[in-house]
């Protein structure tokens, strides 16, 4: 357990992920896709919907690659406009 968070880290799972990015429509659409091995994380499948992800992690699905840290970029600009 990690005692003291550090910038990287992020209480941010995969299947969160794929909702806030808008890759997938619903909870249990991102369940199946990861479930089916359609994700992947820097390049690796990922079957685990509750992986925690990094700033610097890239996530693919549907030929479209994400980057976790633009995702957020986004989501902070959009709320101090």
């Amino acid at each position: 357990m990690r005692s003291e968070r550090s910038e990287d880290y992020l209480d941010l799972r995969l299947g969160q992920f794929l909702k806030i990015a808008d890759l997938v429509g619903s909870g249990g659409e991102a369940k199946m896709v990861i479930q089916a091995g359609l994700v992947a994380v820097n390049g690796q499948t990922e079957t685990r919907r509750g992986r925690h992800l990094q700033r610097q992690d890239t996530v693919t699905y549907r030929n479209s690659t994400v980057s976790v840290e633009e995702v957020l970029q986004t989501i902070e600009e959009r709320q101090f406009s």
